[in-house]
């Protein structure tokens, strides 16, 4: 929708922005549906249960600078503000990454493993908060902290915590480890781990994405290693850290985990049979 319309119903304007971002979105019709929704500010349910619905002048051109922006491959979420992670409504911006569904096996996983009705977990790179606030979320007697060393990502992600009312999460400002001073019994971690000469990086959300958030040196693996080196000094015995990575890097992060005196590593696949997240245990100084 670039240009006007007399048909501004909701089901006529699915048809049309569904046809105009099929040629580069895989979820051509859901973006649609969303953008309508935002515009018209309403629900999804409300949209399939009123396609009859006529938008408004306001409404209308609300839509059309959407979509121009959408046209232009922005992401979706940036153009709302929003994103769904964990059934949690996040705010986002530019300065984050967009939460991902790949990322919910982290989460899942640390679900699965501690069972535990008190720990500390420890949050590096934390972004929108995603990861600290659904952990914090199923587990409300766990304490967690989520750092970051972009400050706009502090924010944002105090935004987040206090728009849920997750009074068991702390947020602050720490270039990695840098201003912690505490162990964790789990260290959790979505680090940039893209290697600088990846084509990905100019395809798709990627490119509208913080560079900083996303690419890391030694083909990718500059961040994770230095967590993993420095992080047995932030772990109680047998402490658990778990990152998510590239699809290929799961023999990687295993191989960089043994190295450094960790134990069990594993690899845990993704929705789409990816390796996407390694962890291992700590057992501490003996």
């Amino acid at each position: 929708m670039t240009t006007e319309t007399s048909q501004n119903s909701i089901a006529s304007l699915l048809v049309q922005l569904g046809g105009q971002f099929a040629s580069f979105s895989d979820s051509a019709k859901l973006d649609a549906q969303i953008l309508i929704c935002h515009a018209i500010g309403k629900s999804r349910s409300y949209c399939l249960t009123w396609p009859e619905y006529q938008l408004s002048d306001a409404e209308a051109e609300k839509l059309n600078e959407m979509v121009k922006r959408r046209l232009a491959h922005e992401p979706i979420a940036y153009i709302i503000g929003s994103k769904e992670f964990w059934s949690l409504e996040l705010e986002v911006e530019p300065s984050t990454l967009i939460p991902r569904p790949d990322t919910e096996v982290l989460v899942e996983l640390i679900l699965d493993l501690k069972q535990d009705t008190k720990i500390d977990v420890l949050d590096l790179g934390t972004g929108t908060g995603a990861i600290a606030l659904a952990l914090a979320s199923e587990q409300p007697n766990w304490l967690v902290t989520a750092v970051d060393y972009s400050q706009n990502a502090v924010s944002l992600a105090t935004r987040n915590r206090d728009k849920f009312q997750l009074s068991n999460v702390t947020v602050k400002q720490s270039d990695w480890f840098k201003n912690i001073d505490e162990k964790y019994d789990v260290i959790v971690s979505n680090p940039p781990y893209i290697d600088e000469r990846d084509p990905h990086l100019s395809q798709g959300d990627v490119q509208f994405e913080p560079s900083s958030a996303l690419i890391a040196s030694n083909n990718g693996f500059a961040d994770i290693e230095h967590i993993i080196e420095l992080g047995r000094d932030y772990l109680t015995a047998e402490g658990l850290m778990a990152f998510e990575h590239g699809y290929e890097q799961g023999e990687g992060v295993r191989q960089l985990f043994e190295r450094f005196g960790y134990i069990n590593a594993t690899t845990v696949k993704d929705y789409n049979n990816n390796d996407r997240v390694t962890y291992a245990y700590y057992p501490g100084d003996k």
